[in-house]
This record gives C-alpha cells, structure tokens and sequence, in this order.
C-alpha cells in the first residue's frame, strides 16, 4: 500500500478511539419521588419537577436531619403538603420555640386592648420593690430579648441550662417565679441574649393583666379563653393545645402543639399584618414591630427572627431569600417561613440536631428560591 494512501487510511482507523476518548455525556437531571409528586398540587405557580426535587431533598437528605412535615402555601393556597411514616395531617406538631411568636402576639393584643403598655415595666411584683434596679425592664425590651436578666439558654450538661431547669427541674412548677428571679447581668436593653426565660415572664404578664387571681385554675381558664377567642379560633387555628405550668402561667416559650396547617394559618396570619379575612385582629403597627430589627441584634424582631446576618450563627439564609423574610423558630428545627413579598409561607416540623440544622437552612433556602420574587 503505497506510503500516501496508509497516511490517509490510518486517521479513520483511530476515529472511533478517539471519540470514545471524548467528554462523557450529561448525565439525565434527578427525578423527583413519586412520593413528592403525589404530595403537589395542580398549577404550584412553579416548576413541579424542580419543587418535588426540592421536597425530596428535606425528606430524604440524611445529613439535614428529620423531616417530618413540610407545607408550602403560596398566593394563599397550599401547593404541596407531606408526611413521613407515622405522622398525617391531623398529627399535633409541638412548635418548642415557636410558641414565644404566638406569646409576642397576644402580648401585642394587651398592648392594644390598653392592659399593658410598650415601655413601661410590666406588673411583676417583684420587681416593684424599692431600689430593685430590675424595675427598669420594659414589656419592649423583654420582647426584644434584652431584658439585661441572667440566662443560659444552652450549656453542657443539659441540666446547667436555666431553660432545662425552668421547664423541667427546679423551676418547672412555676416557670415564671423561676425566670423573674434571677439577677440582672447587664443594664436592662442594651444586651441581647436569647432568652427563653423572658417568654416565660411575658406569659406570666399576660395572665397578671387579666387577673388578680393567683389561683392557677383562673389563670389558666382566662390566658386559655383569650387565645382561642382572640387568635385561635379567628384564625382558625383549632388545633392549637397550648401547655401550662402548676402555678397556671401559660408556657409561652415553647409548649403549643398544633397541625401543620394550623401552624401555617399563624405564618398567614403574620404575612397579612395580623389580619384574616379582612378582620384585624392585632393592629397591623404591632407585626411591623415584630418584624423589624431590634436595636442589639438586626437578625431578631420581637419573638421573631428575621432573615438578616446575625452578630452570632445565622438562623435563616440572609443574602440567600429576601431581607423582608422572617421566621418563629422552634428547636430542633421547627419553622414558619414567612416571606410576604413571594406571597409564601413554608413550614417544616421535624427533629434535626445543632449540627444537622446548616445544611436544613440551605435547603429551606433552596426551596424559597423556586418562588418568584415580590
């Protein structure tokens, strides 16, 4: 074979190497389950594909913890709702934390109903005495979480955290006797410290502008009826249990169990400025107060946390949604997602531990994405 024709024929041959050698293909986009797909309903106003993937990464993603209920409402109407194994629509979620956001709107009711007022100290006895410098603290900057009153709202052991032993050891028979005895650490407002205490006082607060009565049956009676005629039943959250202690003091920090739905109502509630269906319930002043930055802390409101950077860890995704969105936040990573600009609200119940709840942020971030911006 003459030497031209083999310098021609010998390329051809490599061809089909070469080729193989060649960039593999995309490999085909993730499904998104049968399971989430089931769980959307007809016209999301996004993509069901990308929001059934988004779903299934909350669900099944190891590394974000336990999802165990999950509601999306957009433009008011619920576009996808699911559940793990062993829980459904009628199951009472407790909120942990996110009571304090339900205690921050009744005190905003009081408040209204002129019971209390803003900055004024708040009628807790002890406080009034002579000289007592804790009769400085304002109702505001106990809703601002920056009463100045000593705190651990977390330590190692367990049983070192004032909040353990105010709702499950020595103070747990009457939380707010608990919380209101402790000493100041710094001037009243000019501190912020997470404070579960400080929901447990203003739960106290609420019942004192009610009653004179210390008998806890009345007390109870009275915070109980005043939430399910005032908030509960309006809003027709009718699910809602909340939890009270020996002394008859509503356990405003963290114990209200109620559905995802019911939990969702609230997020609406809040996104349309206290109102439902055209009724005001709270003046729309005080969810603009809930919802703007408190003076020591940008990323907390008034028993809500707002979607900004934080002077400590982030307890949502600033830079990642809108700045307008805000959120109650309950432990081991309970949220109501409110983003009144997408006309969204999210919510997601379950168990997820400190250091599963980064990568649940960014897929709660990740599910805020899909829906247009306002």
């Amino acid at each position: 074979m003459p030497t031209r024709r083999l310098a021609l024929i010998l390329p051809l041959l490599a061809l089909p190497s070469l080729l193989g050698c060649g960039p593999a293909q995309n490999p085909a986009p993730p499904a998104a389950s049968r399971e989430s797909l089931a769980a959307i309903a007809k016209d999301p106003g996004v993509s069901a594909t990308r929001l059934g993937i988004a779903i299934d990464e909350l669900f099944d993603a190891k590394d974000s913890g336990e999802t165990q209920a999950l509601l999306v409402l957009y433009r008011g109407r619920i576009v996808a709702e699911r559940y793990a194994g062993g829980f459904a629509r009628d199951t009472r979620f407790n909120g942990w934390s996110m009571a304090s956001s339900i205690t921050g709107v009744m005190i905003g009711m009081l408040v209204s109903d002129g019971r209390l007022r803003l900055d004024e100290t708040p009628p807790v006895p002890l406080w009034q005495r002579s000289g007592d410098p804790r009769g400085e603290i304002t109702v505001r900057q106990l809703l601002q979480m920056r009463s100045g009153l000593r705190h651990t709202e977390n330590a190692d052991p367990a049983s070192d955290s004032d909040t353990v032993r105010m709702l499950f050891l020595d103070g747990r028979s009457d939380i707010a006797a608990y919380a209101e005895a402790q000493p100041l650490e710094a001037e009243p407002g000019r501190k912020f410290e997470y404070s579960s205490a400080s929901a447990a006082i203003l739960a106290d607060i609420a019942a004192r502008s009610l009653t004179d009565s210390r008998d806890p049956v009345i007390r109870r009676k009275l915070v109980a009826d005043f939430l399910s005629t005032r908030l509960f039943e309006p809003v027709g959250m009718r699910s809602m249990v909340p939890e009270f202690d020996a002394a008859g003091t509503l356990v405003g920090s963290s114990m209200m169990h109620g559905t995802a739905r019911d939990w969702g109502k609230l997020g609406e509630f809040l996104r349309h400025g206290g109102s439902v269906g055209g009724a005001q319930l709270v003046p729309r002043g005080w969810i603009e107060f809930m919802t703007r930055p408190s003076p020591r802390n940008p990323a907390f409101g008034a028993q809500v946390w707002l979607n900004r950077p934080a002077e400590a860890a982030d307890m949502l995704f600033p830079g990642k949604a809108p700045a307008s969105l805000f959120a109650c936040v309950g432990e081991l990573g309970q949220y109501v997602i409110v983003s009144p600009g997408q006309k969204l609200t999210i919510v997601r119940l379950g168990r997820s531990s400190e250091m599963q709840r980064a990568p649940l942020r960014g897929k709660l971030a990740d599910l805020v994405a899909l829906f247009p911006a306002g």
